[in-house]
């Protein structure tokens, strides 16, 4: 990691840190800064679920980034119900099918 900058309280380094993050790393807790889930903000939680609901209703392949600590995973296909009272949905490729939470999400997009 890069060394700290004095006046403005920020990381010298090539990476993004949230606010999240930077607590963890501050404080030196034993937890990785990448195994902090981040928090969308609300307007990216609306962009997302607006993303399912499209597939959903248009029937148009979407892909979802899921949250991981180690690593974003992609998956690819079309949402096929959506349960809203559990923010959970149906994803479905090939033959194939799971069910995802929305809060898992990091982000969505129509291909």
């Amino acid at each position: 990691m890069g060394k700290k900058l004095e006046g403005n309280n920020l990381w010298d380094s090539n990476r993004t840190v949230l606010p999240e993050q930077m607590r963890v790393i501050s404080r030196g807790e034993r937890e990785t800064w990448q195994s902090v889930r981040p928090v969308p903000d609300e307007h990216k939680l609306e962009e997302i679920e607006h993303t399912l609901a499209l597939s959903l209703r248009s029937h148009v392949r979407v892909t979802i980034v899921l949250f991981d600590p180690l690593e974003h995973k992609l998956l690819s296909g079309f949402v096929t119900s959506i349960h809203t009272h559990s923010r959970e949905f149906k994803l479905q490729w090939a033959e194939e099918w799971k069910w995802l939470n929305v809060d898992d999400i990091a982000d969505a997009y129509i291909v």
